[in-house]
C-alpha cells in the first residue's frame, strides 16, 4: 500500500491524512439537472418581499377585545353590541422611519395598528402612539417621509432635511413637541398609548352619525427611557422592544389597554373652535370627555413572524356597519394608499392571506376572482358578477348610512402656513409639562436641530416662541443663539 501522504487528487492536490481517496461524486461537476439545488437557490433569491416604506420594523401579537361599557346609543357595530362580548384581534406595533433592520429604541413615532375579526368582517384601526400627526394634507406625506429617510446623495440620515421641512410646515409643531418630549423614547410597547388619530364616525341603529376619536390608554402606565439608555440599547439589542413584548406574553404577563372614545354630535363640527377633521389638532377633553368602552389584551405570540406580522395588512378602509369615515383629508387619502401598498407588496389577493382573512365565512364572499396568489377555490362555480339570480352577496354596507355632509371647497390645504391655530395646542402642551420635562424637551430638540444650518435653527426658534415664549427661549439657549 502506498504511503497516504503520497496520494493526490486528479489535480495533483495532496489528499488529507484522514482520507485515502475522493469519491466520484466529490470529483465531479454540479449539473443544472440537479433541480433540487436549482429550486432551492431560486426560492432563496425570492424569499424577500418589498418591505414597507414606512412602519417597516415591527412586533406583533394576537389578543382579544372585551366590551365593558355600553355605547350602543352611538353605534350599531356588533363588536360593541353587549357588555362582556369578546372579539379576537391582531396588533402590529412599529417604528415609522427606520428600515426593517433598524433599532427599536430610536426616537420616533410608533405605529399602533389593530385588526378586529368581527362577525361583520374585519375592522382595522390604523393609528399611532400620538393623537396628532405632522401634516394635515396627504399631498405632503411623501415629502415628509423623504425627510425621515436617507439623504439621496450620501444615503445617510440627515437632520437638516427634517428640520428644513418642519420649519416651513408650522402645523407640524404639535407632533414635533410630542416626538422630542420623553414620549419619543418609550420604554416598550406595553407602555405606549394608542390612538386612531383621525376623526371617524359612529352610526347608530337610528341612522344617526356621531364624530369619534379612539384612544387606547395603557394599563401599564406610560413609561419612557432616557436618551442614554435608548442609545445603549440600540447598540446592545436593536430588537429590544420586540424581544420584551414576546417575553412578556410568553410568561403570561399580558399587556392591556382601555379603549375610550371622544364623541362629538354631528352638527357640532360646523361650529367647533378647531377644524375637527384636522389631523394636527386634538379635541380638548374639557370639550369632549373620554368615554369608557372596553379592554384590549395581547395574549398570544405569533407562531411565524413572516406569515403573521410581515404579511399583516391593515387599512383604514376596512370598517364594519356602525363605524365609518369623516372628511379628514389625510384619512381619505389613507383609505386608498394603504390598500394600494398591500397590493404592491403582497399581490391583489392579499386579503386571502390567513392573517388578513375575515374569520366570519359569510363576509368572505366577493366577486373578485383570479390574479396572483389566488390559492383558494377562486369562488368555485359561483357567479363572478353582481347582481345575479343565484344568491350571491349583495351590495356592501358602505351606503347603508346617513349621507356624509360635506362643506367647504374640494381643495387641498392651500391656506397660509403658520396660522394662529397651529401654535395654540403646541403651546398648551408645553405648559402642561413639568419644568424638568420642558428642560429635557429643549435639550432633545437642540441635540438634533444643532446639526441644521443656523438659518433653519432660527426659523424653528421663531415657531417655538410663537407657541410659548419660554419654549423658544429654552431651545435658543441650548443652541447658543
Amino acid at each position: 500500500m502506498k504511503d497516504r501522504k503520497t496520494l493526490t487528487t486528479a489535480a495533483g492536490i495532496p489528499v488529507p491524512d484522514n482520507q485515502t481517496s475522493l469519491t466520484a461524486g466529490e470529483r465531479g461537476p454540479t449539473l443544472l439537472q440537479d433541480h433540487y439545488l436549482m429550486e432551492k437557490l431560486a426560492h432563496f433569491n425570492r424569499e424577500r418581499i418589498p418591505e414597507r416604506i414606512v412602519h417597516a420594523k415591527a412586533a406583533g401579537a394576537h389578543g382579544t377585545f372585551t366590551v365593558t361599557h355600553d355605547i350602543t346609543k352611538y353605534t350599531k357595530a356588533k363588536i360593541f353590541s353587549e357588555i362582556g362580548k369578546k372579539t379576537k384581534m391582531f396588533g402590529r406595533f412599529s417604528t415609522v422611519a427606520g428600515e426593517k433592520g433598524s433599532a427599536d429604541t430610536v426616537r420616533d413615532v410608533r405605529g399602533f395598528a389593530l385588526k378586529f375579526y368581527t362577525e361583520e368582517g374585519n375592522w382595522d384601526l390604523v393609528g399611532n402612539n400620538t393623537p396628532v400627526f405632522f401634516i394635515r394634507d396627504a399631498i405632503k406625506f411623501p415629502d415628509f417621509i423623504h425627510t425621515q429617510k436617507r439623504d439621496p446623495q450620501t444615503n445617510t440620515k440627515n437632520d437638516t432635511m427634517q428640520w428644513d421641512f418642519w420649519s416651513q410646515v408650522p402645523e407640524a409643531l404639535h407632533q414635533v413637541t410630542i416626538l422630542f418630549s420623553d414620549r419619543g423614547l418609550p420604554a416598550g410597547i406595553p407602555y405606549i398609548n394608542g390612538y386612531g388619530s383621525h376623526t371617524y364616525s359612529l352610526i347608530n341603529s337610528e341612522n344617526e352619525r356621531f364624530w369619534v376619536k379612539f384612544h387606547f390608554k395603557t394599563q401599564q402606565g406610560v413609561k419612557t427611557m432616557s436618551p442614554a439608555d435608548a442609545n445603549r440599547l440600540a447598540g446592545e439589542n436593536p430588537d429590544y422592544h420586540t424581544v420584551e413584548l414576546f417575553k412578556a406574553i410568553e410568561k403570561g404577563d399580558f399587556p392591556k389597554w382601555n379603549l375610550r372614545i371622544q364623541v362629538m354630535p354631528e352638527k357640532d363640527a360646523e361650529k367647533y373652535r378647531y377644524n375637527p377633521f384636522d389631523l394636527t389638532k386634538v379635541w380638548p377633553h374639557s370639550d369632549y370627555p373620554l368615554i369608557d368602552v372596553g379592554v384590549l389584551e395581547l395574549n398570544k405570540n405569533p407562531q411565524n413572524y413572516f406569515a403573521e406580522v410581515e404579511q399583516a395588512a391593515f387599512s383604514p378602509g376596512n370598517v364594519v356597519p356602525g363605524v365609518s369615515f369623516s372628511p379628514d383629508k389625510m384619512l381619505q387619502a389613507r383609505i386608498v394608499s394603504y390598500a394600494d401598498a398591500h397590493r404592491y407588496r403582497l399581490s391583489g389577493n392579499y386579503e386571502l392571506i390567513p392573517i388578513n382573512c375575515p374569520h366570519a365565512a359569510k363576509v368572505q364572499n366577493t366577486y373578485q376572482r383570479d390574479g396572483i396568489m389566488r390559492v383558494d377555490d377562486n369562488g368555485g362555480a359561483e357567479p363572478n358578477y353582481e347582481p345575479n339570480s343565484f344568491g350571491g352577496p349583495v351590495e356592501n354596507h358602505a351606503y347603508d348610512e346617513p349621507p356624509l355632509k360635506i362643506s367647504g371647497d374640494a381643495a387641498r390645504y392651500e391656506q397660509k402656513r403658520g396660522v394662529d391655530d397651529d401654535y395654540v395646542q403646541p403651546g398648551d402642551l408645553y405648559r402642561l409639562m413639568s419644568p424638568e420635562q420642558q428642560k429635557q424637551l429643549a435639550e432633545n430638540i437642540a441635540g438634533s436641530l444643532k446639526n441644521a444650518p443656523v438659518d433653519i435653527q432660527k426659523k424653528m426658534v421663531e415657531h417655538f416662541s410663537r407657541a410659548d415664549k419660554e419654549y423658544g427661549e429654552k431651545v435658543a439657549k441650548k443652541l447658543g443663539l
